[in-house]
């Protein structure tokens, strides 16, 4: 592990949501101790932790100069927007530093020893490239890149360059979750690329969307945030069409439609500028077209 690498690298702070993460965490401060390249500074916020996710911390704090424990009362209201809080109270500790690069790393990942080396050198390479990260891995699941796009960057970790963070404002606090996909959306418009690569992946060590219910209501939910994040109605059928293809057949597809509808039928106010809506659609049916055409030709 080197604190620095080449002179030219670039540098980076990490910040770490987390709540009553004693199962995972451990497991995740493994992977960033053994990256060859540290981060400047990781600050992982306890947000009112009433397990051992503390007691696992402050054991490493210690001995590894670059980790902060913070501490934060628990938001009495459970929602994503309690994330944002989170992080920003992880982000004010770094604010002023000198750095290139800040991510947003989940408490619940595993990954290999060149993750951070990896992505560093994506940066490096690309002066436009404003956000990046790599695929999950879920049990058997990860993304198929036929049907999700490979500019989005999924939450779990998400690498900003600086000026690309300062210049979307951060991340906005919604309660309904979408909080990673509108910074990420949001850079694309300001024009900035923002890519997954495929060439790394992280290990995500628990289910994403159950923490408040049951799958089948996960999957609701995942359609009622489709709505309120603007998802064109022609992408939500052939999105849900996808989804019925999968296990378990039919149930998940259709759940993640009347999700939609329901969200649609009621009416629910969307957190996202129309600003942001429109250019979103318009990224959609740009790629519904493109898959289109290029069934036709095959």
């Amino acid at each position: 592990m080197t604190a620095s690498g080449p002179a030219n690298r670039l540098s980076y702070v990490l910040i770490t949501p987390a709540r009553n993460e004693e199962s995972y965490i451990e497991k995740t401060i493994r992977s960033v101790i053994a990256q060859t390249v540290a981060p400047m500074k990781w600050v992982i916020v306890s947000d009112g932790s009433t397990d051992r996710t503390d007691q696992i911390v402050v054991s490493y704090e210690g001995s590894i100069p670059w980790m902060e424990l913070v501490r934060i009362p628990a938001n009495a209201e459970r929602s994503f927007a309690a994330k944002v809080r989170c992080f920003n109270a992880g982000y004010a500790r770094v604010r002023d530093a000198k750095y290139d690069i800040i991510g947003n790393l989940d408490a619940d990942l595993s990954f290999g020893e060149d993750y951070f080396e990896f992505l560093l050198d994506r940066f490096a390479d690309s002066p436009n490239l404003g956000v990046a990260g790599t695929p999950f891995i879920e049990g058997d699941n990860t993304y198929d890149y036929r049907f999700t796009n490979i500019e989005h960057v999924s939450g779990a970790c998400q690498l900003f360059r600086r000026r690309c963070f300062e210049d979307i404002g951060g991340y906005a606090p919604i309660r309904g979750g979408g909080i990673d996909w509108v910074a990420v959306t949001t850079a694309r418009m300001k024009g900035w690329q923002t890519r997954t690569f495929t060439e790394r992946a992280c290990v995500h060590l628990k289910g994403i969307g159950t923490g408040s219910g049951s799958q089948w209501g996960a999957w609701f939910r995942y359609g009622q945030k489709d709505h309120s994040l603007g998802n064109h109605p022609l992408w939500q059928i052939s999105r849900s069409l996808y989804q019925m293809t999968k296990k378990p057949y039919i149930v998940k597809g259709t759940l993640v439609f009347l999700g939609y509808l329901w969200s649609a039928a009621k009416r629910t106010k969307r957190p996202i500028s129309n600003e942001l809506l429109l250019f979103h659609r318009d990224e959609q049916l740009h790629r519904l077209k493109h898959k289109f055409l290029k069934d036709q030709s095959g």
